[in-house]
């Protein structure tokens, strides 16, 4: 009788949380428009010298880039996930919407898979064996990585901006800490956050980050997290808190942030249905000039 009620307590957990994600729908923003023109997505892959390991990565080029003036940068950690034109987020169809509409700026958009030992890259790319060592590290190594080896190199074919208020760091899970110790370490070089239900949490000392933004001196970062209420709680510890103790840190320290709260599991369902209003909000202060 035990194991009949265990199995109905794990089946209606899955139920609720299944339903809790149902509730995010995507908008018009994240679909094809007639009359809209559609960027270019190019695919690569990447030999790492700093890493020793290879990984793939895409290209988005909007059509209104002009060679002659300097376009934004937009970098996405676990890019397969970002870039896929039928997943939860279709960053390129929400680019080439709202970049029409002029209400982001022209946006080279950089997606990039976590790194992996050997030539024989995973079919799951989030099964790439140097994500955890590159995205959950504390330290400057992968923003040196991306900027002494992948931007340079994407740099002599497209005209990137080297103001760092035009260059934004977007990641999910470990991704989003990811992209926040990219700018946490070198805000000369990105000065935009965008994290998706950031993994705050001690897989390699991410929890300690509120009490270092207490006690640092304000960054010149601006910051957009998104997470739901149901996010994980394993032995790394529980995602929602470990946000909701950043944000309260973002809060004293002053900082121009945005936290979007849900009700969500550990998915992109929530952050892909907003994610139009987000990359508005994270891109005004450049295109409301």
């Amino acid at each position: 009788m035990k194991k009949y009620i265990l199995t109905f307590i794990l089946f209606l957990a899955v139920l609720i949380n299944f339903a809790q994600d149902s509730l995010y729908k995507l908008g018009p923003d994240s679909q094809r428009k007639d009359g809209v023109p559609k960027g270019t997505v190019t695919k690569y892959t990447w030999e790492s010298k700093l890493y020793g390991n290879f990984r793939e990565y895409y290209i988005y080029v909007p059509v209104q880039y002009d060679p002659t003036k300097p376009a934004a940068l937009m970098v996405f950690q676990d890019g397969h996930a970002y870039v896929k034109e039928d997943g939860d987020f279709r960053v390129t169809v929400v680019f080439d919407n709202l970049i029409a509409r002029k209400e982001i700026p022209v946006i080279i958009g950089v997606f990039i898979n976590p790194g992996n030992a050997d030539k024989q890259l995973p079919d799951n790319p989030f099964r790439g064996t140097n994500r955890s060592d590159e995205y959950d590290e504390m330290s400057d190594r992968y923003v040196n990585f991306l900027m002494a080896e992948l931007v340079p190199f994407i740099k002599k074919q497209y005209n990137i901006s080297d103001d760092p208020r035009m260059h934004a760091i977007a990641g999910l899970s470990s991704g989003g800490i990811c992209a926040f110790t990219a700018a946490w370490q070198r805000p000369d070089l990105f000065q935009k956050v965008m994290s998706h239900y950031g993994s705050f949490t001690n897989i390699k000392g991410g929890h300690l980050y509120p009490d270092l933004v207490r006690k640092a001196a304000k960054k010149d970062i601006k910051i957009f997290m998104q997470d739901g209420s149901n996010d994980l709680d394993n032995i790394h510890g529980n995602w929602w808190l470990g946000n909701l103790q950043l944000e309260s840190s973002l809060k004293f320290k002053g900082y121009d942030y945005k936290f979007e709260k849900g009700t969500g599991t550990h998915n992109g369902r929530h952050a892909g249905s907003i994610l139009p209003e987000s990359l508005k909000w994270l891109w005004s202060d450049i295109t409301k000039k």
